[in-house]
């Protein structure tokens, strides 16, 4: 039985970013509740979580390759915020305009927050595209997170105190009533710190004996039922930080099994998934808000819905992928 390889991660990280995309875009596709695939329709949510691990993996290499502050804020500033700023204002000026009290933008000032770094998520969880700022938050503390484990390795048990926090953020009155409304964010920060954490087993391109693979898929199937009892049976009578956390073993076993599949993956398969994958900010930053939106009007039906939604968006991603790459063309590097 072959090992297990840290190293396919890194190897495949596009591929694998591909494919939380994926998840993330049918999660979106309305289903009816009564459908049998509904609950593991709900479960691709679970592609955030995957998406957050391979950002701190990758975030962990970028450090390691330049420990700079401002090398490191300006490369994530150039891949990040000018899709993100045509986006947002495509979105927000018309939300503004044509909505009834400005919308998610009560006035200029909110407006004009919203369309810098989406001020309503962390004013009144506005989850339009919530993930956004949150990467934005998390790419903010990422290099001080860095500096800290690399001088104080213990550090790394942080992810622990931020599983603590998620659940002092549902629980704990004080800090439910400060930040309790974007308990979304919070219950994502352990999966990300984990990411940062996995990039030194990576690199050193750490193994796990083959006979792991069993481990792995019992992980993956204890957290798969886990999810899928919570969705059949107890949706909307569980404050949804739970299955958050069992996403966190569901995504690193489901990271870890799929990027070993795709050592053995046909090459077409790999060149889809990394195309998929290069255009993921564009393709969620489009999918939901500007192309789902309309297409579930005509009630298509799900798989439909679902290939539409696809494609469009991926066609309008490469078109906005390759548009920033024109206009970053013309700011210093």
């Amino acid at each position: 039985m072959s090992k297990i390889n840290f190293s396919s991660l890194s190897d495949y990280r596009t591929e694998l970013m591909g494919a939380a995309m994926l998840f993330v875009m049918l999660f979106h596709v309305g289903m009816d509740r009564h459908s049998t695939f509904y609950a593991l329709h709900r479960i691709g949510n679970v592609g955030v979580d995957i998406f957050l691990l391979l950002s701190g993996i990758g975030l962990w290499f970028a450090w390691q390759k330049k420990p700079s502050l401002k090398h490191f804020y300006w490369r994530r500033f150039v891949r990040l915020y000018p899709a993100w700023l045509i986006m947002a204002m495509l979105f927000y000026i018309p939300n503004h305009i044509n909505t009834p009290g400005g919308g998610y933008s009560p006035d200029i000032l909110n407006l004009v927050l919203n369309i810098l770094f989406g001020w309503s998520f962390w004013r009144c969880d506005d989850l339009t595209f919530w993930f956004i700022p949150a990467i934005m938050a998390l790419y903010l503390v990422a290099p001080f997170y860095l500096r800290l484990i690399r001088r104080n390795p213990s550090w790394r048990w942080l992810p622990a105190v931020a599983m603590v926090w998620a659940v002092m953020v549902q629980y704990y009155p004080p800090v439910h009533s400060l930040v309790g409304h974007v308990e979304i964010f919070w219950s994502r920060v352990p999966i990300f710190l984990l990411g940062i954490n996995f990039g030194a087993l990576v690199a050193e391109k750490r193994t796990l004996e083959g006979s792991s693979l069993w481990l792995l898929l019992l992980t993956l199937v204890l957290s798969l039922m886990m999810c899928l009892e919570f969705e059949e049976s107890w949706r909307g009578r569980f404050p949804l930080f739970l299955e958050r956390m069992v996403y966190i073993p569901l995504a690193i076993s489901l990271a870890l099994l799929l990027a070993h599949c795709l050592e053995k993956a046909p090459r077409w398969l790999l060149r889809g998934m990394a195309f998929v994958g290069v255009l993921s900010l564009e393709a969620y930053l489009i999918h939901l808000h500007f192309i789902l939106v309309n297409i579930q009007k005509y009630d298509l039906g799900y798989v439909l819905t679902s290939l539409i939604t696809i494609v469009v968006s991926l066609a309008l991603a490469f078109v906005l992928h390759h548009l920033v790459a024109f206009i970053t063309r013309f700011l210093p590097r």
